[in-house]
């Protein structure tokens, strides 16, 4: 989660995280749902959802932080 909040802050106007039980691990944009553990029956692979966020929302955003 920080890592898409760090890339997309700007962008992202809420995040939520929603226990469930049997293991589900799922990720959803504007009600599209990017990423199922449950239908896929894997764990995502490194990098994977922020790859699915990025085709969404675009290259995550630099921001300057040498001031």
């Amino acid at each position: 989660m920080a890592e898409l909040l760090n890339g997309w802050a700007p962008r992202i106007s809420r995040a939520l995280l929603l226990p469930s039980g049997g293991g589900r691990f799922e990720v959803t944009l504007d009600g599209e749902l990017l990423f199922s553990k449950a239908t896929l029956k894997r764990h995502p692979h490194p990098g994977e959802v922020h790859g699915l966020v990025a085709a969404r929302l675009g290259p995550p955003i630099v921001r300057d932080e040498s001031h």
